[in-house]
């Protein structure tokens, strides 16, 4: 090998310092532009790893590109920028009609995006900080902020990308996601901490993705999400999906970082693992293991959009002090798409197994609902105990309990009680359940179980006063 072909070779290896670009790290600066040059330093010689050292570097939106790994290393924060100093990217347009919220649209107004990609990685041991972002769902096409440059709304966005890595970095309070992942195939995000004001982690219309030993605070939306919206102007599955050894849970944002973990008032939904809502593609192989969701909503799987979801998996969860309900598995009609597609929602083989749940709220037991026309299939449940705080009424018992219809799929906020304490089924055609166990904190006043519109039910069930 010539002299000139191992300088080649070695400046290929080498790291890209944002701080050779420019960078300053020091809260103030604006770094994002040497940031964004050292990626495309890198680019240029094919790819390679640019590194945030040590520093708080102030930003705006990162783009980047295939074959880059971002390097945030201990001891560097990236802090996102305020709208004030139009640093984010306009969102892009999107040409077709939405049928999912903005947030799940347009990705280009993000502090860290790529769309597109190939071989992207987020990484190292820092902090990302999305203290100007806001958390709110408002983006637009072209949406401006007292100016040309769109407001910046989530941590980190990738959209139609393959073979991604998000791994090891923490974030704070994140924007509307701390995590979106849409239509990208591939990839992992493992070993990430985020303690946020919006949703954690939303993966939506992807193929092949494991996300594993994250710890997710999520105190006023979901911890970890999977959806299948429009957002490809198509309905894409989400499919081939592992979540395995993972936290959510619902404390006072900032808290589980610092350590005090304040229990955060909760008005409809904190913490949790979820499916849904958008729902369009639908789910399918899906597998959920060996989680703890502590201070949270309970298990959600929820098709409402013309979906199909199908052959999930759930097995060794633990559960303590639960809103609203442990395990909720529905389908509706919201149909949120296009108006020439007809089919129903569907969900099938869905097996739930190795569940404990303790200090569970008394608003509802189990809810597992279909539609009349397309009942829910092939439930299983095993292995379950849960501990409710009970304290139900008699006219809680008695009182019609709604059907889901077009409203938004959240007991707590939409359908209120349940007239069961333990278990409502409705429009189920085969549910199992084996070696389930309910126990009361105090009584309630309602049955323990409810069965309308059932067939082919199998349960072997017990119930007990805590003493």
């Amino acid at each position: 090998m010539t002299f000139l072909a191992v300088v080649c070779a070695l400046q290929m290896m080498a790291d890209y310092n944002v701080r050779n670009y420019g960078a300053k790290g020091d809260g103030v600066t604006l770094d994002s532009p040497a940031i964004n040059a050292a990626i495309e330093d890198a680019v240029k010689q094919g790819g390679g790893r640019v590194v945030v050292p040590a520093g708080r570097y102030l930003s705006g939106s990162i783009r980047m590109k295939s074959n880059i790994e971002l390097c945030i290393e201990a001891g560097a924060v990236i802090i996102a920028a305020p709208a004030s100093m139009k640093a984010y990217d306009k969102s892009e347009e999107f040409g077709f009609p939405e049928y999912q919220d903005g947030g799940h649209t347009y990705f280009h107004n993000s502090l860290i995006w790529a769309d597109g990609e190939e071989n992207v990685s987020i990484t190292g041991r820092g902090i990302i900080d999305g203290k100007g972002l806001t958390k709110h769902d408002t983006e637009k096409a072209g949406q401006v902020q007292g100016g040309s440059i769109g407001t910046g709304d989530k941590s980190i966005a990738l959209k139609a990308c393959k073979n991604i890595l998000i791994r090891d970095v923490t974030i704070y309070r994140g924007g509307h996601f701390a995590i979106i992942v849409t239509g990208c195939e591939r990839g992992t995000i493992d070993n990430v901490t985020i303690d946020t004001n919006r949703d954690g982690i939303d993966i939506d219309c992807c193929k092949y993705l494991t996300v594993s030993n994250c710890k997710v605070n999520t105190p006023s939306d979901d911890g970890i999400v999977l959806k299948a919206s429009y957002a490809m102007k198509k309905a894409v599955a989400c499919e081939n999906i592992l979540i395995t050894n993972c936290v959510v849970s619902g404390f006072k944002c900032g808290t589980f970082l610092d350590g005090t973990r304040i229990p955060e008032k909760v008005n409809w939904v904190c913490g949790r693992i979820k499916l849904g809502t958008e729902s369009n593609g639908g789910y399918r192989d899906i597998a959920i293991t060996n989680c703890t969701c502590i201070w949270s909503s309970g298990l959600a799987f929820e098709e409402v959009d013309q979906g199909l979801m199908d052959n999930i998996v759930v097995s060794n969860i633990v559960m303590n002090h639960v809103h609203h309900y442990p395990i909720y598995i529905t389908t509706g009609c919201r149909n949120r798409g296009p108006k020439e597609v007809t089919e129903p929602s569907r969900g099938q083989n869905i097996m739930i197994s190795n569940v404990q749940a303790l200090d569970c709220d008394s608003l509802s037991g189990i809810i597992i609902t279909g539609m009349k026309d397309a009942p829910l299939k092939n439930i299983s449940l095993s292995n379950i105990y849960i501990e409710y705080r009970g304290g139900g009424t008699k006219e809680q018992a008695a009182r019609p309990y709604p059907e889901l219809g077009k409203m938004y799929p959240e007991p707590g906020k939409f359908l209120g009680p349940t007239p069961a304490y333990g278990l409502y089924a409705r429009h189920v055609d085969g549910l199992k359940l084996n070696n389930v166990e309910f126990v009361l904190k105090k009584p309630d006043e309602r049955p323990m179980v409810v069965l309308e519109d059932v067939k082919n039910d199998n349960i072997n069930m017990t119930t007990k006063q805590q003493q």
